[in-house]
């Protein structure tokens, strides 16, 4: 038994081919099992900082390309104990059979560990999510998917210089040189698409508007419902979706409906000059009185001018940030009653002559 271990077979001893083999085929069998003890190792240190971790949650999405990447990586150790067979080492075009084999099991590492990576940044985003979501903020849930997105793009484009470098023995700071001047071709002729890509980034950092803001920018007036790398998208008040590039958003004036204190209403009376002093000072004061409720915070009511054709009273009041409707349904029913103010008082008011056609 013992010299038929010691045979050679194709420069490697029979002996070292099982134990390679047992292994391998240990790794391959237990590798679901050796995963979730070093995954409950890692969620207990993960659990430590982060203690709202769900286990079930964290154990599924790192089990299994960890799994992989590990029995993979044994593989591969275990198999550079052998020494390739000279007999077998034959050429294909430019290279050898041993160096394709090698090329293949370096590509194979790196693929199954950028895996691994990016299912680790799934996990962090899960973490950071489940955050997010104790907020009523909703910019943070947007500005994890975009970095989760971001990073996961990096993770790749640094896997693929990998590859390049250890599977196929490129050099990489020239590719890298030769790569920047066509990237710098091809930024000149997507400048309005970085530039909108820049201003993404400011605004998901500055955070001018978030999701569910209701804005006015240039000529449009709506909700915002989302915030993309180029442009933001916004419901208006008539139901369209208007597209707006993020550049607009960021460079044009914004005014932020959402981030006001108050709603302010305003009144103008031109009341005819047939009115007496005592009966405008009657209407000041019942005007006054009328704002004296619960929707109305502040108010101001006085008779702001004199002309050759009326007697002008403003009236100038202040509510909570309510919603639209609210505030025209309050809005109607003080012009209402100011109108039966006026006719109780058998007053009129002064017709504008700039509104009578000819």
């Amino acid at each position: 038994m013992n010299d038929f271990l010691q045979q050679v077979w194709f420069g490697n001893p029979v002996k070292n081919y099982l134990i390679i083999a047992g292994v391998v085929l240990f790794v391959w069998l237990m590798k679901r099992f050796i995963s979730r003890y070093l995954a409950g190792l890692l969620y207990s240190l993960v659990h430590n900082i982060w203690r709202e971790v769900d286990r079930k949650s964290f154990v599924s999405l790192v089990v299994k390309p960890l799994g992989r990447f590990l029995a993979i990586l044994v593989s591969i150790v275990a198999l550079y104990k052998l020494k390739f067979p000279e007999e077998l080492n034959a050429d294909v075009y430019k290279y050898t059979v041993k160096e394709i084999i090698q090329c293949t099991g370096n590509i194979i590492l790196i693929v199954s560990f950028v895996a691994l990576l990016i299912r680790l940044i799934d996990f962090i985003a899960l973490i950071l999510e489940k955050k997010a979501n104790l907020t009523e903020d909703q910019s943070d849930n947007q500005l994890i998917v975009f970095f989760k997105d971001f990073f996961k793009v990096i993770l790749v484009i640094v896997g693929v210089m990998m590859v390049l470098r250890y599977a196929f023995g490129l050099n990489v700071g020239g590719l890298l040189t030769g790569l920047s001047i066509v990237g710098a071709a091809i930024a000149l002729a997507l400048r309005e698409s970085l530039e909108n890509l820049i201003a993404s980034f400011i605004i998901f950092f500055d955070k001018p508007f978030v999701t569910g803001d209701l804005v006015k920018v240039l000529t449009i007036t709506g909700t915002v419902e989302k915030i993309g790398l180029r442009s933001t998208r916004i419901r208006t008040d008539q139901k369209t979706f208007v597209t707006v590039p993020n550049k607009q958003m960021v460079d044009s004036v914004l005014d932020n409906l959402s981030l006001r204190t108050q709603r302010k209403g305003e009144i103008r009376l031109h009341v005819e000059q047939s009115a007496g002093a005592a009966q405008l000072e009657k209407l000041v004061e019942s005007i006054e009185k009328l704002f004296y409720i619960d929707e109305v915070e502040s108010s101001q009511v006085f008779l702001n001018d004199i002309t050759a054709g009326s007697f002008d009273i403003h009236a100038d009041y202040f509510t909570r940030p309510i919603a639209a409707e609210q505030f025209n349904v309050l809005k109607q029913q003080l012009n209402l009653a100011i109108i039966r103010m006026l006719e109780e008082q058998q007053l009129s008011l002064a017709t504008d002559p700039k509104a009578i056609k000819p």
